[in-house]
């Protein structure tokens, strides 16, 4: 492992995308049982990518981890796909994690909801009832965190659930990373967590890998802190720490 350091930002960057993601799982486990040690229960968010399937995968491995003190949520949803969709993010984490493991509560954005504002209303108030501890997310490939990609991502953003237009880039990803076939078919809305409510969370842990995200992790370490890149925000985050393999890493100058 190699570790740097930029603002407050800690980057661990590994070989390859297992010992990543079984790296962070550790560092999670770590978190989750200390704040357990003081507290009954934890809240986690958790992010839904083929980005995420080491880090996901190594947790529901340990058997060690107390998952019936954890409650759990995710940060973003499509608007549009049908309950049933593979691509909808709540069915993604239903199939890699939320239903792999004795959750004490799981807590699912509606992808079915007809009325988005509602919806958002009625997630912010879960959230708020269950204030954060833990979030593990990823970057996208236009540096976004959650949907809030650089057109819609706001650091001073007044609501903690909001809907969003996604932009092209953020589409095409979908497409890169095996969900849809084609741009076409991804939803152009979805429903997100805001950056401040992401920010909020005690602890973040940011597992991000492969070559296509190599851009977006270069210009979230060495660029301007600002809503161009929505994933600078990471740097002034008190406990924040990146997690990259040899691919996604590869522009770094280390």
């Amino acid at each position: 492992m190699k570790s740097m350091q930029k603002d407050l930002l800690t980057v661990n960057i590994f070989s390859t995308r297992a010992e990543m993601g079984k790296a962070a799982a550790g560092d999670i486990k770590a978190c989750m049982l200390s704040l357990l040690e003081e507290k009954d229960t934890v809240n986690m968010i958790f992010a839904a990518a083929p980005s995420q399937n080491e880090v996901l995968a190594a947790l529901v491995a340990d058997t060690d981890i107390p998952w019936s003190r954890v409650n759990a949520f995710h940060m973003d949803e499509y608007v549009g796909l049908s309950p049933e969709a593979p691509q909808g993010f709540g069915n993604f984490l239903k199939a890699h994690i939320f239903g792999q493991v004795p959750f004490r509560s799981v807590h699912y954005i509606d992808i079915s909801a007809s009325d988005a504002e509602e919806e958002c209303a009625r997630y912010s108030a879960l959230l708020q009832q269950y204030p954060t501890d833990i979030v593990v997310m990823g970057i996208g490939e236009n540096g976004h965190i959650a949907f809030n990609d650089p057109p819609v991502a706001d650091f001073n953003d007044p609501l903690a659930v909001k809907p969003v237009a996604l932009d092209d880039i953020c589409r095409n990803q979908q497409v890169h990373d095996g969900c849809f076939a084609h741009i076409d078919d991804v939803p152009q809305t979805a429903i997100t967590l805001t950056v401040p409510t992401l920010f909020a969370g005690e602890h973040l842990f940011c597992v991000v890998p492969a070559q296509t995200k190599a851009p977006a992790v270069y210009d979230t370490i060495y660029g301007e802190i600002s809503e161009k890149c929505p994933a600078t925000v990471l740097r002034r985050h008190q406990s924040a720490i990146l997690y990259l393999d040899g691919d996604s890493s590869a522009l770094l100058e280390i």
